[in-house]
């Protein structure tokens, strides 16, 4: 395996003894180059979370391998595999943490590699992502010539699945930030870097997301809280390889995503015009909302059907750019296609909204929620109890 440390690794790891994240003796993933001084290669730690990978994490892994920028190691969280997918990691020579077979969830796997990590700059990206050859030399530039404490990319044109749903799920990902400020609001994880000491600073992501969920969005609200500056670079680019079904796109939206969020923004009292909460995507559940309800009216009033017109060619006029988007990237079918599947989109974004509202006002506000725990500021201690489970730090070798 070209590029890769064939050493054989004799892994003496006893999950069943673990209580918490534990690390496989291994060997550096890639190794600084002695001849340029850290502050002209800033040596950054690849951290990345993973459950049962795969096939698709091994693609991960070998993009990474195949990087031009040397000047990186990486941390691999293995979250209660059962696939091999830590022995896998460790094959590519990263170092490995356990968590013994229990899955704590990507926010506080990654804030476990933090803890860990070597590099000044943490980049964060995920399992089922293939960083492009020139990922990181990117992400060393933006380090080395912007004055951001944290910055995150998009995914690119070509997603790893061909279905249809794939497909629109990606694009539509990509174009939202690649049309968004550089100045951003938020953070992003899926392919995002942020300096280490900020990041402890600030208690990392939140562990009240047991879940992928909107613990890159929050840690992102509390470093611009902060006064930190985060960058969106529309030149950082990653593959994404997931596979989207109709199902699991409607569980993540709502459950994972619209509902946590639409309660960080009522607890914040901010509704950034950024992202997936900008002005015409606030204008797009409107409108989808009042031409659904003159569908409704047109058994008794005729004009409702005018009005449902109306509001039908309001949606296409506010999203022309999108439309335009997917058919100069795809074709016109493809694009036609997108249409009802983006209707539908800010039809159940405005519904969790108003199920997100209701949750904040009947149990959020009553118990003065104030904001999800962070979670470098009390966990990985010796005493730090979580259903049982005793997180041990563990020093690397």
């Amino acid at each position: 395996m070209a590029g890769v440390n064939k050493r054989r690794f004799k892994l003496k790891v006893e999950a069943e003894n673990l209580k918490g994240f534990s690390e496989l003796p291994l060997p550096e993933f890639a190794s600084q180059n002695p001849q340029l001084p850290v502050r002209e290669k800033p040596l950054i730690t690849v951290v990345i979370p993973v459950l049962d990978g795969g096939a698709l994490f091994e693609q991960c892994l070998r993009a990474l391998a195949a990087s031009t920028y040397r000047d990186f190691d990486c941390l691999v969280v293995d979250d209660g595999s059962r696939d091999g997918s830590g022995e896998l990691a460790a094959r590519f020579g990263a170092t490995v943490l356990k968590s013994g077979g229990r899955a704590f969830g990507p926010a506080k796997a990654r804030n476990v590699a933090a803890r860990q990590a070597r590099g000044k700059w943490l980049f964060f990206i995920d399992a089922d992502v293939v960083a492009h050859p020139d990922t990181l030399e990117k992400a060393a530039f933006i380090i080395q010539n912007y004055s951001c404490q944290a910055f995150f990319g998009s995914y690119d044109l070509q997603p790893g699945q061909q279905s249809f749903l794939s497909q629109y799920r990606n694009l539509f990902h990509h174009y939202t930030h690649q049309q968004a400020h550089p100045e951003a609001s938020t953070f992003w994880s899926g392919c995002g870097g942020i300096n280490r000491e900020v990041f402890l600073g600030v208690g990392g992501f939140s562990e009240s997301y047991p879940r992928p969920s909107i613990e890159d969005i929050e840690l992102g609200y509390r470093l611009r809280s902060a006064g930190y500056s985060i960058r969106l670079d529309k030149e950082l680019l990653v593959t994404h390889l997931k596979p989207w079904r109709f199902k699991g796109m409607l569980r993540t939206d709502i459950r994972d995503r619209a509902i946590p969020w639409t309660r960080l923004i009522l607890r914040d009292r901010k509704l950034p015009n950024n992202l997936n909460v900008n002005m015409v995507n606030r204008l797009s559940i409107l409108a989808v909302g009042l031409m659904l309800l003159a569908l409704l009216g047109t058994p008794w009033f005729l004009w409702s059907g005018l009005v449902a017109l109306g509001m039908s060619g309001l949606l296409v006029a506010l999203n022309w750019p999108v439309y335009r988007f997917f058919a100069r990237e795809r074709n016109l079918l493809f694009a036609a296609r997108v249409i009802p599947f983006h209707w539908f989109y800010y039809f159940y974004s405005g519904l969790s909204f108003g199920l997100g509202l209701t949750f904040y006002l009947l149990v959020d506000r009553p118990k003065k929620y104030t904001a999800p725990v962070p979670g470098l500021a009390s966990s990985f201690n010796s005493d730090h109890s979580e259903a049982g489970n005793v997180m041990q730090e563990v020093i690397p070798k």
